[in-house]
């Protein structure tokens, strides 16, 4: 049970302060699109050396599956860690509601707006993205987790990767590259952040999954 409920907390954590970031400043800037990457890059650094000797800080249903296809967890461990995720991401983000007194707006990731060069961004074009993104994101954990000398920097290297994503994914999605971290805010906000969630759960577990079989694969050195 301390590995889930670590879970639950890092994805509360998650949840309550990037995206409360992400509202209160607002993602229209420079500024705002910095200042929300890093919220995010370093809520994963202060969960990472929190809770990450006890659970691993997956805090990300399609980090705790990258690592179920990795063989680095049994499939109970994915069911409840997953469970724990969602279940700690929907605490934050009604709690984050709460605090800011509505709901309409809680950092939920959604497509359909112009891109800085005129063009749209549709279901396909969000779907794409969030695909690379998660896969570059999963692929860097998996591979400064594979050595146990890397264990002193692995928090800052996988926090400065999601700010990396945060930085050219805000304008274009939002940035998922995490379904549950999705799923909560857009199940409060209900809407059209509602019905375009199954792009932020499809495409990061697909992702995810082909960086797992990316590094099994190819980049595994044994």
């Amino acid at each position: 049970m301390k590995k889930y409920i670590s879970e639950f907390v890092g994805t509360f954590a998650l949840t309550f302060f990037a995206c409360g970031v992400a509202v209160i400043v607002g993602c229209n800037s420079a500024a705002g699109i910095i200042a929300t990457s890093l919220a995010f890059g370093l809520v994963i650094v202060a969960n990472a050396y929190a809770i990450g000797n006890i659970s691993g800080c997956h805090i990300n249903p399609a980090v705790s599956i990258a690592m179920f296809l990795s063989k680095k967890m049994n499939a109970k461990d994915l069911g409840f860690y997953i469970l724990f995720q969602v279940l700690g991401a929907l605490a934050g983000s009604a709690m984050l509601g709460v605090i800011l007194g509505s709901f309409d707006t809680l950092g939920a990731n959604g497509f359909g707006g112009y891109l800085v060069t005129g063009g749209v961004v549709t279901a396909g074009t969000a779907f794409l993205t969030e695909i690379i993104l998660t896969f570059f994101f999963v692929l860097a954990i998996l591979g400064v987790t594979s050595k146990k000398e890397n264990s002193q920097v692995a928090g800052i290297v996988i926090g400065l990767t999601l700010v990396l994503v945060h930085l050219i994914g805000i304008s274009i999605t939002g940035t998922s590259v995490n379904p549950a971290r999705s799923l909560a805010p857009a199940l409060l906000q209900g809407g059209e952040a509602l019905s375009q969630v199954w792009v932020f759960i499809v495409a990061p577990i697909v992702g995810g999954a082909l960086a797992a079989f990316f590094y099994k694969d190819v980049l595994n050195e044994r």
